[in-house]
Order: C-alpha cells, then structure tokens, then sequence
C-alpha cells in the first residue's frame, strides 16, 4: 500500500492460485502458498484456457475510500428493484462492448496517414447512406487505440494488402463481413471468402517524396500556372534607366500559397505577402507574394525553367503545381487547363510517366485565347491516386464528399492469411462508424458513466482506477437499524459486479451479505463471476427462508465473442457451471440475457437459454443493450475495435429500437425498445421461456414466489443503543 492510501497492482488485486496440468515426471501437481508469503492465495477458475485470447494485462489501482452511505434508492418502474448495493465503483471485468499501424487511412483534406498516427479529434472519410448508395462523408475521429492480437493479411486482385484482425470488418457487396470465421458452430458469422469482393478503390499510395526535384516541379506548375514574372525597361526622367522587375503570385487558398513561399524560402528567395484584393461581392479574397530584387526575380525564373530530363519527384511535384494553380475538381472530374500548349504538353507528359488515363478538350473562343482542358480518367479510384500521389496543396479541390462507394477495381478477396504471431493492431472509433482503410470501407455497461462523476473517464479509468468502499458493512448495519428502515430486496450487482475479481481480496460482498443473514434480509444478485459459489454457505441457508435470489448474466456461448465481451469476466461454460452450482445448493437462480446487441448476439438468445435451463436455471431475464451518456461512445470505440464492418448496421438498429436515436431514457421504454426488432426480441423470449420452463411459463406450475420480507429482524445499531442512534439520526 502507497503512503496515500491507494493499492497499486497488476491485473487482478490477489494472485489466483494456479491449477498446472499434471506432469509424469513431477510428484506435485499445483503450487500450494508457501508459508512465509504474506498473501493468501484463494482457488479460482474462471473457466478461460490457454488456447484462448487473452486480454492484455491493465495496471490496476484500488482507491479505499469511507462511503457516506451504502443503500442506493430507486423509484425507476423499469428496474424491479428499490434498493441496491454496490461496495464497488468501477469494475475490472471490461464489459464495454483491427488493423495495422502503418494502413493508410483516408483524410478529410484528401490526404492519406498511417493509422497508427491517427488522433482523436482528426477529421477522416467514412461513410453514410443515401438513397441506393452509400456515400464518402466526412467524419471526426473520437477514439483511438492499440490491441495486440493475431493478425491476418487480405491480399485483393489488385495487389491491394491489409492486415486486420480476426474480428475487423469490411464492407463487401454483400455487406458487412469480419475477416475469419466458420460456416457452422459457435463460431458461425458471416466472414470474409474468396468469393467477396470489397467495397473502395484500392490501395491509396503514401504520398511523393517531398525532395529538392519535387519543390522545383511544385513552383515550376504553381508559378507558370498562375503567377506573374516579368522584368521591364524604360526611361525615367533624371535616370539612367527605369528597369523594373516583378515576380508575383496571386491565389485565393493560403494553403497553396504559403507552399510556394516556404519552397522559394529554401532557395533563398524571400518574398512579401500582402492582400492583392479583399473579398467582394460573394467572392473570396485573394492574397499573394511578390518581390521586385532583380536576383529574387533572376532566381526564380531560373528555378521553373524547364528541365531537360524531368525525374519522377520533378513531374510529380509539377502536376501538384499545376494542379493548385489551374486544376478543379467538381461532380467526380478532375480537370486541368490552360492556354499555353507547352504547358498542356508537360501536363500530358507527366501523366504518361505515372501511368494515367487522360482526354485533352480544345475549347475555342471567338473573344479570348483558346483553352486545352486535360481530363484524367479513371473515376475516384484515378482521382484519388491523382492526389496522394502528387499531394496538392489545396485541401478543398480534394474533397471526395457526396460520391458513391462503387469502383471498377479488381478488389476480389484473393488470400486470407494469418501473419504469425501477436501483433500490435490500431483501431478508430468514429462519427459514421466507419473510415477508410488503404482504400477499402472499414467499420470500426451502463454503468460507466458513475465514473464521469468522479471527473474520471468512463472508459479505461473505469476498468483500472477502483473505488472499494472498506466500510461499506457497517454503513448497512447503521442503515438497517434505523428505525424508519421498510424493507424490501436489496439487489447486489445492479450497477457494477459485486463478484468482480478485486472482491477476491477485499471481500466487501461477502461482509454484506453476513449482515444481511444475520438479519435476515432478503436479497438478489446478478453477477458474470463464478466467485459467487465462495458464498454459498451463506447464500444456500438464506434460500433455504426463501431470501435470496441469483442470477447469472450470460450473453454468449461463443467463446470468442464472450471475450471481447467481457474480456475478464468467467467463460460462458463457467459460468453455466456456476447456475449448477447454485441450484445444486439450492439456492433459486436465472439466466439475465444482457445485453441484447442487435446482429452481434442476438441470434443467440435461444441457445443461451436453452443451456441455462440445462444447468437447472428456473428464471431468466433480458436487457436490451442501453448507451447512456458516454457509454455511446464507447460502445462505438468498442465495435471499432473487435466489430467494425458490422458497426453501422449495429447502430442503425440500436436507432429503430430507440426512436431514431441512440438512446432512449423514458420509462417503459429504455429496457425493451420499440418498434418491430424488439417485438421480435420480446416474443422470441416469451416463446423460448414457455418451451423451457421458464419463470413458471409450463401449464400447470405454480409461479415463482416473491421473496419474504417478513422475516427481517432489525439489528442493533453500533454501540447497542437502539433510542441513542434514533435520536443521533434524527438531528
């Protein structure tokens, strides 16, 4: 323990004890505490073998704190509960329901950047539909993190490489698809064959190198395209002569501006800016650069001379040039015009060398000079190559915004492929639920926001900085000996998991429940922890009066998902031999189905069912998943990581469930839904109870009893002056 009070540890607060398979050629099967180490190790088995995924390890702290109260109220017609408990705030078990660092992810401004460098805050590409198409818009990043786990390489027709995930996904013509799984099992999921193909364009290049033959081309298209250079001579009165030399360029984006003057600036050649015409009747203003020093004019006129054998960096940087200077790009055509045909011819040229597809128009006028207008064909997928491969500077002659997501590239699955090992992968959550990876469309528990309160984040503060609060049995005492107490159930796990691994060690749960069998208190719990057969000595008498009830919360049997479910919680078998355990003792107990997340785990509503009612469940329950607050965003963050190409369509039922929006807080409502999906919910799971049993459903079985609240006896306050603590309590 710190000198401030706080508990500093790794993973789970106690050491669990470790069952190690036996070996022929050892006499000890385990490790037994030895007798010098100063913590007592408990055995634990959340069920969770070697072959499974682990979640990576999170430095735990756990705050004790003295609470000022325990017993939390409730007047929700939702929740079938008064009063709950909860001895923790935050919870380990990491219920909230990729691709690699160096994936190109489309920008907002039309460039491209490595995923790994992608912030919080950036504006990217994703997607939304309208109409018969989806369509690029553009969309801020508002989360972004790391996972290392098992990657997987897609190789496409077109030589297009991506390496994501197991459970990334990626918009197909067929829709949404993860990249491995199987066609029967647990495992079943509509996964990525050879037989898709992916929505995009492809591969989207890095960008040129921004060298010295690149800033040549760029002032050489930019200047010649739209600047002015010039040098005059004349008489003047009183002189010799009046030479004056000029060089100016004029344009109303500073992005392509400010280039040209940090390019000239490298070769020594400073220039002024100033304002060349202010903003006028709904047009832009214009600002520009000049210098009149003859050996700043010279210069540049030597610097945009053309060269004789262009290089690559040279073309590249001159088609940027040309492009800020003369090009457009609006309703899917990229143009660039002109009227010097030199000039036409080096744009035609520097083409060619990149390999583009192009139609030159001559356009005749009667009043000015003809123009040649030079058109790069090809659609978005040649647009966008255009762009990243040049980098123009202009941010708003790349927007792609409104084009639909289609393309003639050969973007065919030809390989899926594990990398090997463990590898560090990165993920996005964003505003469409979606983003742009080298090319191809990539998709990316309620009690969470508590932590807001405490000015900490809802998200990883909640999973790894811990609030236990160390009295909270004597808090209950005080509160069951007041005079004015009613009782009725306490509920135990209704915001956080009572059974959460740091209960191993505190065992704040536990010294509730004594006080509650002293008493004879009835209670209920609901928990994803097999921890709670620890206490089955206190719980199996208790049920014994008809004074307690548990439920164990099951939302998957696939291993897999329940794992990046609920990451540190029990396996789902495990927790299936918790409900025998309980019944075993006695003790009545339920499956809570929650939540209830469209197309991720929905389809399997039944068959957890049906194994619960196995492992002698009597009850169930469900829940359909809830995002208030700032559980939406971290709902999203977390389909970005594990669920991305199944992300939108997630959300756009969440939204039919919840009247258009993410969340719906009305009563009567936020637990269930609306509409036809969670009529269906509902009807599948009156169906399912009756063909199971459930809850009394079977013709002819007596309905399950209310718990008897007539037994409680109220206890002694601390002190054992029963008119002293009335009288304390009422000041």
């Amino acid at each position: 323990m710190r000198s401030d009070g706080k508990i500093e540890s790794r993973g789970v607060a106690p050491r669990a004890a470790r069952v190690e398979p036996a070996h022929k050629s050892r006499g000890a099967l385990s490790r037994p505490q030895g007798r010098f180490e100063s913590q007592a190790r408990e055995a634990f088995e959340d069920g969770w073998t070697r072959e499974d995924e682990a979640p990576a390890p999170l430095e735990t702290r756990v705050t004790e704190e003295r609470a000022r109260s325990i017993i939390a109220r409730n007047d929700s017609p939702d929740i079938p509960f008064e009063q709950s408990v909860n001895p923790y705030r935050g919870c380990e078990h990491g219920c909230v329901y990729c691709l690699s660092g160096d994936t190109l992810i489309l920008m907002a401004d039309g460039s491209t950047r490595p995923l790994a460098r992608v912030r919080t805050g950036d504006v990217l590409y994703g997607t939304v539909r309208q109409g018969w198409y989806r369509r690029y818009a553009k969309s801020r990043v508002l989360a972004h993190w790391s996972v290392v786990k098992r990657g997987y390489r897609i190789t496409l027709e077109d030589g297009t490489r991506l390496v994501a995930g197991p459970d990334h996904r990626f918009l197909t013509e067929r829709g949404w698809k993860f990249v491995t799984g199987t066609e029967q099992g647990r495992t079943r999921r509509a996964h990525l064959t050879v037989n898709n193909k992916l929505m995009g364009v492809g591969a989207l290049s890095p960008g040129p190198a921004r060298n010295g033959d690149y800033r040549l081309g760029y002032l050489c298209g930019v200047i010649r395209g739209d600047g002015l250079l010039a040098s005059y001579q004349y008489q003047r009165v009183g002189r010799s002569n009046g030479d004056q030399h000029q060089f100016r360029l004029a344009l109303c984006d500073t992005e392509a501006l400010s280039r040209a003057q940090e390019y000239l600036r490298r070769s020594e050649i400073e220039t002024h800016r100033f304002v060349f015409q202010e903003a006028v009747a709904g047009r832009r203003p214009m600002h520009a650069i000049r210098t009149h020093a003859r050996r700043n004019v010279e210069a540049v006129r030597a610097l945009i001379a053309w060269p004789s054998a262009p290089s690559r960096a040279w073309s590249a940087g001159f088609l940027a040039g040309i492009f800020d200077a003369e090009g457009s790009y609006s309703d899917g055509v990229l143009r660039l015009s002109n009227t010097e045909p030199e000039i036409i011819e080096w744009i035609t040229r520097s083409l060619k060398a990149f390999g583009f597809g192009f139609a030159v128009e001559h356009v005749h006028h009667t009043t000015r000079k003809p123009i040649d207008v030079v058109r790069v064909t090809g659609g978005l997928r040649a647009h966008l190559r255009f762009f990243h491969s040049f980098d123009p500077a202009i941010a708003r002659k790349r927007d792609i915004t409104g084009q639909a997501v289609k393309s003639e590239a050969d973007l065919g699955v030809a390989r899926i492929e594990p990398v090997g090992g463990a590898m560090r992968l990165y993920d996005l959550t964003t505003e469409t639920g979606d983003f742009v990876a080298n090319g191809v469309v990539s998709h990316n528990c309620y009690a969470r926001p508590s932590h807001a309160y405490l000015e900490l984040s809802p998200g990883l503060d909640f999973e790894t900085k811990l609030f236990a609060k160390t009295n909270a049995a004597e808090l209950l005492r005080a509160e069951l000996a007041n005079p004015g107490y009613r009782c009725s159930p306490i509920a135990f796990g209704a915001n956080t998991d009572c059974y959460q691994p740091v209960e191993r060690k505190y065992r704040l749960t536990r010294s509730l429940i004594e006080v509650l069998a002293e008493c004879e208190h009835p209670l209920t719990i609901v928990t994803k922890s097999a921890l709670v057969e620890r206490d089955l000595d206190l719980l199996a008498p208790m049920a014994a009066k008809n004074l307690v009830k548990a439920f164990v919360s099951i939302t998957t049997l696939d291993r897999v998902l329940a794992r990046r479910m609920e990451p540190r919680a029990a396996s789902p078998q495990r927790r299936l031999d918790t409900l025998r355990a309980l019944a075993a003792a006695g003790v009545p107990c339920g499956v809570m189905v929650a939540p209830i997340i469209p197309a991720l785990n929905d389809a399997s509503l039944e068959e957890v069912l049906e194994a619960a009612r196995a492992a002698d469940a009597s009850m169930a329950g469900y829940q359909m998943l809830r995002l208030p607050n700032e559980l939406k965003d971290l709902f999203r963050e977390w389909l970005a990581a594990h669920y991305p190409q199944r992300a939108e369509h997630v959300m756009s039922i969440v939204r039919q469930i919840r009247g258009g929006r993410d969340n719906d807080p009305r009563f009567g409502h936020r637990m269930t839904g609306d509409g036809n999906y969670a009529a269906l919910i509902a009807r599948r799971f009156a169906v399912a109870c009756r063909r199971l049993g459930l809850n009394g459903a079977e013709r002819g079985q007596r309905p399950r009893r209310e718990l008897d609240c007539t037994r409680f006896r109220p206890l002694v306050p601390p002190g054992g002056q029963l008119d002293l603590f009335r009288n304390e309590r009422s000041r």
